[in-house]
């Protein structure tokens, strides 16, 4: 007969509620029935019972349930109940157990041996779960569970949900292969369940960001997700509720509260308390924390919370290092501050924690546990780095942010925090902030006795001036105040010193001095690698790849760029727009125009968060480019109209030849010869004025111009511009029907190009540029790179013939005609007015001879006209030439 006590116990699972389902595990459980035992050991909320419940539900074998309490650890007890619990499903097995299992001294051995034989005379397969295993602690139940899964029927199968990792043969039955374990990284719901739990369950309604968001925020703790949810019910904005929602909502901190801390001995929640303030934990670190308060090592304790599953996380394999749940730190952090007894000892918990760190060579988090402790002289001397500022390492944001919250008073006792300040607003592109930081130092400075530290305090001020001054292309403040900061700065004083070396640097290239600008660049590089400083590593390297470019070594700039993207890290600095923005002009120049416009979108971006600078505006004058290429020239103009207002708002005097010069170019794709060409004599672009002439048919003109360039760019090493110009003067040459020197000229500017694999340099020049290829192709000249520059040609001319609304018209001037000329007639008359013959026309544009005579005919009437001549004098007229 059963026990009366037994009658109040529950042997059937509790009823499931509304959950998503969770096929991956219900296979995983599924998996797991060819092994003795399947474990479900996770942190309270995990949803344990649930996921077997529903799992038991949906399974073809019947399975018996008992569910445990605190007091059912007595040996006698346990078996009672285990029996009662089979009884549901096996109503005959275990009847003639009950009366010895009431005798003083049962024979537990005995009992578990006639019931494992009455299981295995039942030939059908069933399932046991013993749900909440972790409520009690008995090494004697263990021991049953021990003596029954060694010699378990293979009928049967044991499913234990608990929250802590029973005292079991666990690792033997892993080895065994008879082990099947659900931890907490396979509970947490992943974004697809949790999204459907929120939508499906909960019927909120959520955006998939918030979603995300909520996700991220409980890492999958669907307790955690219901609790947020059943808050979100009464919040009209669900999107600010989930930003702030963290483990002090009332919610959360009361099921931890009950469902976990208070259910820990005493030294256990004091070492959860003090070590909460710790981003991640370690044995030795936990012990310097707790050196006052705690008598256990700090990894045996580490690993007894991992066995207990308290919301602990292992962050590497060896089990060294660990953090809490996000949630349940926030719930610990909380609590501590919230304690009168502990809250005088959060400072002293800080100094210890950023004691250690420093100790063991880690001086960001020793930093930013001095930060914490509000222990300014020592976060000054750790943020100061011994020589090299941690801002200089990468370490900007936690800088900034302790900076900003220090009064005006605590600075200018230390005005090398000033200075600092400053440094670090220059190095997120807050430029507006930089200048007053200095201004305050050198007001304290000013009466403090000129020393050693005061005069490199005064070089490094005039080194952050002359940095800021590169943002704005000042050639004489930059040189300026480099000279000043090197006059000033100690010689020991590398990190600065090599700042300034990139100044000096940024000022040659901006003079044109490219060797003087590579070997300061190369310099400042070699240094800055050596003593850490990243922010220079990166700037110089920057400043090489763009010389590269200019030395037209497309490939080793690319490299170059790439390099800066790695030490910008993720996500980037500001400063890597530079980087993206090379890439982008590289990868058009190779006619990628998807990963152009990939880069130039990320230059863009990364642009907008630097303050007072034209960055942007150079990415909108690339953009225009790419316009152009697209065969979209309103798009380009679209784009330099809010670029050149922005150069006049701003006063980005140095963007204004790049803007002025992508509009020409747009300006002549669209006909409107005389606007291009006082654009181009207005801001003295004399490249631009060139292809001003070409347009106009002065080719004599463009000749001697781009004659006197060109010795000017060999002159100076400029080979940019030599190949620019050099493609430009090959163009000119064959206007003037100089078929040999043009060919020759171009034969030099292929050889030139060749190497950096150039495209649009050539292709950008439109129908002149094709039938030189042509006839390059002809004789022989450069055969294999010529015919590869022709096949971009046709393909972009078979893009305008398949789809002729997919690019705007070259010329989109207003003609005053009754029937306008269309794009292909416009081309052909610009080639009439260059005294090209129509079969000289047809080889250029790839077009039949007929097709050319045609477009001769609808020229002519159009036009109202009766011959070549007469048409180009009406065009000029009408300024379509």
């Amino acid at each position: 007969m059963i026990m009366p006590i037994l009658t109040t116990k529950l042997y059937i699972p509790p009823p499931r509620p509304k959950v998503i389902q969770r096929p991956r595990l219900i296979e995983r459980l599924n998996e797991g029935m060819h092994g003795k035992l399947t474990l479900v050991s996770a942190s309270a909320g995990f949803g344990k019972t649930t996921l077997v419940s529903d799992w038991v539900a949906g399974c073809r074998r019947p399975a018996a349930w008992l569910s445990l309490d605190e007091g059912d650890d007595d040996p006698s007890r346990f078996l009672s109940y285990l029996i009662a619990a089979i009884r549901t499903i096996r109503v005959n097995i275990g009847e003639g157990l009950f009366g010895a299992l009431q005798s003083p001294q049962p024979p537990i051995e005995s009992i578990l041996t006639n019931l494992i034989n009455e299981i295995t005379a039942d030939p059908d397969p069933f399932i046991l779960v013993l749900d909440d295993y972790h409520m009690f602690n008995a090494k004697p139940v263990d021991n049953i569970l021990i003596f029954l899964l060694e010699h378990l029927p293979p009928q049967m199968h044991l499913v234990i949900a608990t929250r802590t990792d029973p005292d079991l043969p666990l690792a033997r039955l892993r080895v065994r292969g008879q082990l099947t374990e659900l931890r907490v990284e396979d509970m947490r719901f992943n974004p697809t369940e949790a999204a459907g739990f929120l939508t499906q369950v909960m019927s909120l309604e959520l955006s998939s960001e918030e979603i995300a968001l909520l996700e991220t925020r409980t890492e999958g703790w669907i307790a955690g997700l219901q609790l947020a949810a059943i808050s979100l019910q009464g919040h009209k904005d669900a999107a600010s509720f989930i930003k702030s929602f963290t483990g002090s909502h009332r919610f959360v901190l009361d099921y931890l509260v009950e469902e976990v801390l208070q259910q820990q001995s005493e030294s256990i929640q004091t070492f959860l308390l003090y070590t909460s303030i710790l981003d991640r934990m370690c044995g030795p670190l936990c012990d310097a924390v707790l050196s006052f308060n705690h008598d256990a090592s700090g990894q045996e304790t580490l690993k007894y919370l991992e066995h207990a599953n308290l919301f602990i996380v292992p962050l590497d394999s060896e089990r060294r290092w660990y953090r809490y749940h996000h949630l349940f730190a926030d719930l610990l952090r909380q609590r501590i501050h919230q304690t009168s007894i502990l809250h005088v000892k959060v400072a002293e918990l800080h100094r210890l924690a950023s004691v250690w760190y420093e100790e063991n060579g880690l001086e960001l988090e020793a930093f930013h546990h001095a930060a914490a402790a509000n222990d300014v002289d020592r976060a000054a001397r750790l943020m100061e780095g011994g020589g090299m500022p941690l801002h200089f390492r990468g370490a900007v944001t936690p800088v900034l942010k302790w900076l900003e919250v220090l009064p005006a008073s605590v600075l200018d006792a230390r005005p090398s925090l000033w200075v600092m300040y400053g440094s670090a607003l220059l190095m997120v592109g807050q430029m507006n902030g930089v200048e007053t930081k200095m201004l305050a130092a050198e007001a304290v400075l000013q009466a403090a006795e000129q020393d050693d530290i005061t005069r490199d305090l005064i070089g490094h001020i005039a080194s952050v001036r002359a940095a800021l001054a590169v943002s704005q292309h000042q050639v004489e403040i930059i040189i300026a105040q480099s000279h000043r900061a090197l006059k000033y700065l100690h010689p020991g004083n590398l990190p600065v010193r090599t700042a300034t070396i990139w100044t000096l640097g940024y000022a040659y290239q901006l003079q044109g001095n490219r060797a003087a600008a590579s070997q300061a660049y190369t310099e400042a590089i070699s240094i800055s690698e050596e003593i850490g400083h990243m922010i220079i590593t990166i700037s110089a390297t920057i400043g090489l790849g763009n010389l590269q470019e200019a030395d037209n070594q497309l490939d080793l700039a690319a490299q170059t760029y790439l390099r800066v993207l790695q030490l910008a890290g993720d996500p980037p600095l500001p400063i890597a727009c530079e980087a993206h923005l090379g890439l982008a002009r590289i990868f058009f120049e190779w006619n990628d125009m998807d990963m152009a416009e990939q880069h130039a979108e990320h230059s863009i971006r990364l642009a907008q968060q630097i303050e007072n600078t034209d960055r942007s505006i150079a990415c909108e004058a690339f953009l225009a480019r790419l316009k152009l290429a697209q065969r979209d020239a309103a798009g380009a103009e679209a784009i330099l109209a809010k670029a050149s207002q922005l150069v006049i708002r701003h006063n980005f005097a140095h963007q204004m030849h790049e803007v002025a010069a992508a509009q020409v170019l747009t300006l002549l794709r669209m006909g409107n010869l005389t606007a291009a060409a006082h654009l181009a004599q207005k801001h003295d672009l004399p490249v631009s004025q060139a292809r001003v002439h070409l347009a106009q048919g002065e080719a004599a003109t463009a000749l001697d111009a781009l004659g006197r360039l060109l010795r000017q760019a060999e002159e100076r090493g400029w080979e940019d511009e030599r190949l620019k110009i050099m493609v430009l003067q090959a163009i000119a040459l064959h206007m003037l029907d100089d078929k040999d020197k043009a060919l020759n000229k171009l034969s030099d500017a292929l050889s030139l190009a060749e190497q950096g694999g150039f495209i649009r340099i050539f292709t950008d020049e439109g129908t002149p540029m094709a039938g030189l290829l042509s006839e390059a192709i002809a004789r022989g000249i450069r055969p294999d790179y010529a015919s590869k520059l022709q096949a971009v040609f046709k393909a972009e001319e078979q893009k305008d013939v398949d789809h002729p609304q997919a690019y705007l018209p070259l010329a989109l001037v207003e003609q005053p005609l009754i029937e306008p000329l269309s794009q292909r007639e416009l081309e052909v008359l610009r080639l009439i007015a260059q005294g090209l013959s129509n079969l000289e026309i047809s080889e250029r544009l790839f077009l039949a001879l007929s097709t050319v005579k045609g477009h001769n005919r609808n020229i002519f009437d159009k036009l109202l006209v009766q011959r070549r001549t007469e048409a180009v004098a009406r065009a000029r007229e009408l300024n379509l030439l």
